[in-house]
Order: structure tokens, then C-alpha cells, then sequence
């Protein structure tokens, strides 16, 4: 048994499907993705506590402009974004070249006036963490909060990638606890929860539902993160290329239940 397994089981009280409370004492917090100022002013009015900024939603998220990150933290106010890194879709494996790329970036963004985090992640052949790159990119990120990203959803051992970050003083996992779905991978994101304790905040993120908030929480998590989206249509053609005219929008609605929903589990 694998010692995923055994915490598994553990946090689950043996045999038993139910999945015990988490040992950490944050306020539940809501982070919400977004990709343009509009949805972050939006995301921020309703009482989002985090953003995450990237583009490229659909494709899970790529590195923005750094002109995009003024305008988000400008409408969003100091604080509060957090900048993802990652400079291509596809897998986590890096090579030296991306990965000084990244480090750059994340230089870069320490810079910037009212940035809060940023969230990366690297991995080597096998799926387990790649501590050089990821240290490298800890250490550029100075006083700068660091989130780890769902890299870990395709590590075979994220207890052992857990206790690497736990290492390197990462202040953040999001996780969908290696599930499609988060509320599928809760055993797991208990399982992480229990294994960090106060060291380090388990979020849930990956096809989140307001409805499953309750169940996340309880397990341990101490954050859900969801991108709150809808698809609109460009008015215009979509050129030569014959590319869709829909694009994503962050949606009010959805975050301002998805807000009410957490306060009213604080």
C-alpha cells in the first residue's frame, strides 16, 4: 500500500467513505480565476478573496502580459491577484530554456505594484516534483505568496510532491486531489489537508460546484477556486484561420453565489 493509500484510507476513518475535518484554522477563502480587468473588477466588487489571472482558460491557463497584470491589479485592487506562470500548454516538464523563462517572469512580477502571488509548477519525467526549478522560482518570487498548480493532479505520489513543497516553503497547493472533478478527489484532498496541517493551505480547484463547497471544506480544504465562466460570441468574424467567435467572460452571478456560499460557512 502506497502511502497515498494509507492516508486515503486514513482521513477517510478506515473502511469508511465519509471524510473527516481538516486540522487547519483558516477562514475559508474563495478564489476565483479570471483572464481580462473586467471580470476581476467584477470578481472583486462581489467579494472574491483571491484572484488568479491567466490567459488561455480553456487550454488550463497560461502566462499573461505583463500589461494584462497592471490592468487586472488596477481593477482589482493591491493585493488580491495572483499571477500564474506558465509559458505553454501540455504537460510540466520543462526544459532549462522554459524554465529560466519562468523564473524571469516571476522576477518580473515582484516588481509589479500590487501583485499578491503567483502560481506555478514544474515537474520532471515521472511525474514528481522538479525541486531545482521549482526552488529557483520560490526564491524569485521573494516576499511574494507561491502557489503550487495542478501539476500535482498528475504526479503519481502528491503526498511525497507535498512534502517537497512543505520543504521549500510554498505557501499553497491547488489541487483537485488528482480527480477530473475535485468533489471526486476528496479523499485525496483530505488525505493532503491532513498531511500539511497549518504548514501549508490545500485548495480545491478542478470542476468545482458551489454545491460541493460544503464537502471540500470539510475535508480540509481551506480555499476553493473556480473559474466562474460563461461563453460569449465575438460579433465579428473569427478570420482567415476559421478559429471559434466564442470566448470565455467571467460571470457575476456565478461569483457572487459562489461568495455567499462561503460566507455562509465561515
Amino acid at each position: 500500500m502506497t502511502d497515498l493509500e494509507i492516508a486515503v484510507q486514513g482521513a477517510a476513518g478506515g473502511g469508511s467513505s465519509s471524510v473527516v475535518p481538516g486540522t487547519h484554522h483558516w477562514r475559508p477563502a474563495l478564489e476565483i480565476a479570471v483572464q481580462d480587468p473586467v471580470g476581476a473588477h467584477m470578481a472583486a466588487l462581489a467579494g472574491a478573496d483571491r484572484l488568479e489571472l491567466c490567459t488561455g482558460l480553456s487550454t488550463g491557463g497560461l502566462t499573461p502580459s505583463p500589461g494584462l497584470v497592471r490592468a487586472v491589479v488596477d481593477a482589482a485592487g493591491p493585493g488580491r491577484v495572483h499571477v500564474l506562470v506558465r509559458p505553454r500548454e501540455g504537460g510540466f516538464v520543462y526544459g532549462p530554456a522554459e524554465v529560466d523563462l519562468m523564473v524571469q517572469d516571476v522576477r518580473m512580477l515582484t516588481a509589479t505594484d500590487g501583485v499578491a502571488g503567483v502560481v506555478v509548477g514544474a515537474l520532471v519525467s515521472g511525474g514528481a516534483l522538479d525541486v531545482n526549478a521549482t526552488a529557483r522560482m520560490v526564491e524569485a518570487a521573494g516576499a511574494l505568496e507561491v502557489t503550487f498548480h495542478r501539476a500535482i493532479d498528475v504526479c503519481p505520489d502528491p503526498l511525497a510532491l507535498l512534502d517537497g513543497l512543505l520543504e521549500l516553503g510554498v505557501a499553497r497547493v491547488l489541487t483537485s486531489g488528482c480527480a477530473a472533478r475535485s468533489i471526486d478527489g476528496i479523499e485525496t484532498i483530505a488525505a493532503l489537508a491532513q498531511r500539511a496541517g497549518n504548514r501549508l493551505q490545500i485548495q480545491a480547484g478542478g470542476g468545482v460546484r458551489i454545491e460541493d463547497f460544503p464537502a471540500l471544506l470539510a475535508a480540509g480544504a481551506a480555499a476553493v477556486h473556480l473559474s466562474a465562466r460563461r461563453q460569449e460570441t465575438s460579433a465579428g468574424p473569427s478570420g482567415p484561420g476559421g478559429g471559434s467567435q466564442a470566448f470565455d467572460v467571467t460571470d457575476p452571478l456565478i461569483v457572487t453565489q459562489a461568495v455567499a456560499a462561503v460566507a455562509a460557512l465561515r
